[in-house]
């Protein structure tokens, strides 16, 4: 290929790389209504920014380049930024932060190791916040770097915003004063608020960011004040109107004077320290109650910040080291419908294959059949993934632009698509399930639960295993794992002598269990770990238990209706009393609770913070207090356990500068399980 001929086929690829970034900055910043993941945009300019490097007599006057997207919204007035809010350059990996690095060091003319300030890059929305004699005069959107959106009766509302700065000797207020910072929605907030949009029939937001864009664009700011809206500082734009040298004294006043700081900033001045911040603030980004995409990186110094200047776009002195997007576009191909242990039949989306968060997505939850059609999800729709660290992936929307006519309905099955039972959905429910209790579907998804880390924890009989035992007929329920042989797992495909040897020893460990350890395991529907818990502090052996009713089951603790309902059907089942009489057959010893023994969390005090996902946080709560153990409410060094679930705040924060032990949810359980034994 000559040289002209390649020049042309850059020049068509610039020109509609250009005339997509603006289609999507235009959806993003002013329709808060993004059709492609960040990290999808942030991969477009990249390829914008490579291809006028290389072809600079390409550069347009009007490219993105020069720009950073945005308009003025019809009904705000424009403002014009006194100083320009520019963006700043994205970087991906250490290589890239490296690079960074040694370019600064050439720029300066040095080899010493420089100081930066780190803040991590909260997914929110840029405002400016203009004081005067310290008081707030003007709140504006960042708009195309240059022009803003006026939204200062909006910022008045959020109550993290101060109207009036509070000096002292050491801090005088100047004259004028120009607050950069980011104005985001919670996680929890965000939850809330898409609950009030599907109650009143709107559209729901994609993300906090948009929600937190769309919020403050409301023409009303009252409808703005009723949004949880937080905030954090994170610069100023004259920073020379105030006593600081460098961004760590900048963030300390603006402190002082009012102005919420993330607890994430950290200074970083020796070498690998930076590296080190980016990876803890990545390790505990989905248990932040916010949402971060990357850690910000600044020269410290203003003097060094003022020596290295500015590009056409950004500054030279600071970057943003991007996280993983945790969110893409990619297609439905087909959807899958899966029944539980409980019967309930979930639809699974069966995507073209997407990389997420460092992972190769192919399916994703599409939760039941009202959100489907809440979503108006088609087959072959273009549609926005999220997966968030264990968190099965979901479907969050449908992009209906994309759509070409082909795209079909998603038909609910009305039959079971593993035995065949016609499916039944409880009134007040959002599950469609398999009545069925001899469902082989069901049955097999029992065993893998018992087999698994929240049944008896077998080692070495995880998900794949147990299909293939019960595929192959050697086990059909849970009796049949107790009588399993080192000889017979060993001529399956696959097994070898040592694993089959490993997991029979795994199965006979298990042959002494505690009452409440196996309650759970067996996966009797709303039986979880505390009532499971609470039944074996109640009843004296399983054969008690097995032989009570409905009416002696709600005398329980904790144990209501439904509940007992549930306890009743399942031990009146002449199955269920099959198997535990070849369980006790096979030598298993089920260990009812000693009244008389000392709790085995005494001494114990454990801290909860962020959402549970298997019980909420009384049960979780009831469950050590059952077993000896203190609850706290606040972090303190009298705590031994901090136990961290989805959308942890601050008490993480402080937990971690006080060096507590934290456990994941997972740990807990299997901790309050294994303290019985």
């Amino acid at each position: 290929m000559s040289k002209e001929t390649e020049k042309l086929e850059a020049k068509a690829r610039l020109e509609k790389v250009r005339e997509l970034i603006r289609y999507h900055d235009h959806r993003y910043h002013v329709l808060d209504d993004p059709v492609i993941s960040d990290g999808e945009y942030d991969l477009l300019f990249q390829e914008l920014l490579a291809l006028e490097a290389r072809y600079p007599d390409l550069v347009s006057a009007d490219s993105p380049s020069h720009r950073l997207g945005g308009s003025v919204a019809e009904g705000f007035t424009a403002v014009r930024h006194v100083h320009p809010m520019l963006s700043l350059d994205n970087i991906f990996s250490t290589i890239e932060f490296q690079s960074f690095q040694e370019k600064l060091q050439r720029f300066l003319r040095t080899d010493l190791p420089l100081r930066f300030m780190t803040e991590p890059k909260v997914d929110g929305l840029a405002v400016e916040l203009v004081y005067r004699q310290g008081f707030l005069h003007t709140g504006s959107t960042r708009g195309d770097g240059l022009i803003g959106e006026n939204i200062t009766a909006q910022l008045k509302t959020v109550k993290a915003i101060p109207l009036r700065l509070q000096g002292d000797q050491d801090i005088p207020i100047p004259d004028e004063l120009y607050v950069r910072g980011e104005v985001f929605l919670s996680k929890q907030g965000f939850q809330r608020l898409n609950q009030l949009r599907h109650q009143q029939g709107e559209p729901l937001f994609a993300n906090p960011r948009n929600a937190a864009a769309g919020s403050l664009r409301q023409l009303d700011p009252r409808i703005t004040a009723r949004r949880p809206l937080d905030f954090f500082v994170y610069g100023v734009a004259n920073p020379e109107v105030l006593p600081a040298e460098g961004q760590e004294a900048l963030l300390t006043i603006l402190s002082r004077i009012g102005f919420p700081v993330s607890p994430l900033v950290k200074g970083c001045g020796l070498p690998g320290e930076v590296e080190q911040q980016y990876q803890q603030v990545l390790a505990l980004r989905h248990a932040l109650d916010y949402e971060v995409d990357g850690l910000v990186v600044k020269v410290d110094t203003f003097a060094l910040q003022r020596r290295l200047g500015f590009t056409a776009r950004a500054p030279r002195w600071a970057v943003a080291w991007k996280f993983p997007a945790t969110q893409a576009t990619t297609k439905i191909e087909a959807v899958d419908f899966q029944v539980g242990r409980t019967g309930v039949v979930t639809p699974v989306a069966l995507l073209a294959p997407v990389e997420i968060d460092g992972v190769v997505v192919q399916r994703a939850t599409l939760h039941n059949q009202d959100e489907m059609k809440r979503k108006d999800l088609r087959l072959g729709d273009t549609v926005l993934v999220q997966r968030a660290g264990d968190v099965i992936p979901e479907v969050i929307k449908a992009v209906p632009e994309l759509r070409n006519g082909d795209e079909q309905p998603i038909m609910f099955p009305a039959s079971c698509p593993e035995c065949g039972h016609p499916l039944a959905r409880v009134q007040g429910e959002a599950a469609i399930r398999c009545v069925n209790e001899h469902c082989r579907a069901q049955q097999q998804q029992r065993l893998i639960y018992f087999a698994g880390k929240s049944g008896l924890d077998l080692d070495g009989l995880g998900k794949k295993n147990v299909e293939q035992l019960v595929r192959s007929g050697v086990v059909g329920d849970i009796a049949d794992f107790f009588f399993l042989d080192a000889g017979q797992l060993a001529s399956l495909e696959g097994w070898g002598e040592k694993s089959a040897r490993n997991v029979v020893a795994a199965i006979e460990d298990r042959k002494r269990i505690p009452l409440a350890r196996f309650l759970a395991a067996l996966g009797i529907r709303h039986v979880g770990e505390v009532t499971a818990a609470a039944l074996a502090e109640h009843f004296t052996s399983l054969h008690e238990l097995m032989a009570a009713d409905e009416e002696q089951f709600r005398r329980v603790d904790g144990i209501g209706e439904q509940v007992a309902a549930s306890l009743s059907l399942f031990f009146q089942d002449p199955d269920v009393h099959r198997m535990i009489e070849r369980l006790e057959k096979a030598g298993l010893v089920v260990v009812a609770a000693d009244k008389g023994r000392s709790q085995p969390l005494a001494g114990r005090v454990f801290l909860f913070t962020g959402s549970l996902q298997t019980m909420s946080r009384e049960e979780a709560k009831r469950s050590v207090k059952v077993r000896g153990g203190q609850v706290a409410n606040t972090v303190s060094e009298r705590v031994t356990d901090v136990v961290v679930g989805e959308k942890a705040g601050g008490k993480m924060k402080k937990a971690h500068e006080l060096q507590l032990p934290l456990l994941s949810e997972r740990e807990f359980i299997q901790l309050v399980s294994a303290v019985e034994e």
